[in-house]
């Protein structure tokens, strides 16, 4: 067993896992945090994007062990934008109907908001290579991508 100290969300968690914990594991099971989800174990369909150190990651490939000292950001870690209902990200899908079972949801606004972060005005093809790593099984991507330029739009540098 190993400890570990992790910032999720903004609270300090210490932890005390089996070296071989995965970051989505971590998560969800000893933290509770059930939004990151576990799709396909094999880092191909994004469900479990989280951020680590400001950047987004595929929490089924990452050891917890790996985070130690870490800041993570969940999908429950994000915060209404100022005038709206949600993060501006998650108020995109909304407007959009960017998502249907919303299995893939979490993941893809995770890195959805990550691209944004980087790309603030997008194209659509910079949105749809930003979403390359993410897979969803309803929507087929266009109001998806509709959703990210809408959040772009509307994101609170922007307004």
């Amino acid at each position: 067993m190993v400890e570990l100290v992790i910032t999720v969300n903004g609270t300090v968690a210490r932890c005390t896992i089996e070296p071989r914990t995965l970051l989505v594991h971590l998560l969800r099971e000893h933290l509770g945090l059930t939004g990151t989800h576990v799709g396909c174990d094999t880092s191909n369909c994004g469900a479990c994007t989280v951020h680590l150190d400001g950047r987004a990651v595929k929490s089924c490939t990452v050891l917890a062990v790996q985070a130690d000292g870490g800041d993570v950001t969940t999908i429950e870690g994000l915060r209404p934008t100022e005038g709206m209902d949600f993060h501006y990200v998650q108020q995109g899908f909304h407007e959009r109907h960017g998502l249907q079972c919303g299995f893939c949801t979490p993941g893809m606004v995770m890195a959805c908001t990550a691209l944004l972060a980087d790309r603030p005005d997008p194209t659509e093809r910079e949105i749809r290579e930003g979403l390359e790593g993410n897979l969803c099984r309803c929507t087929g991507y266009q109001t998806i991508v509709e959703s990210v330029r809408w959040a772009a739009d509307h994101a609170p540098e922007r307004t």
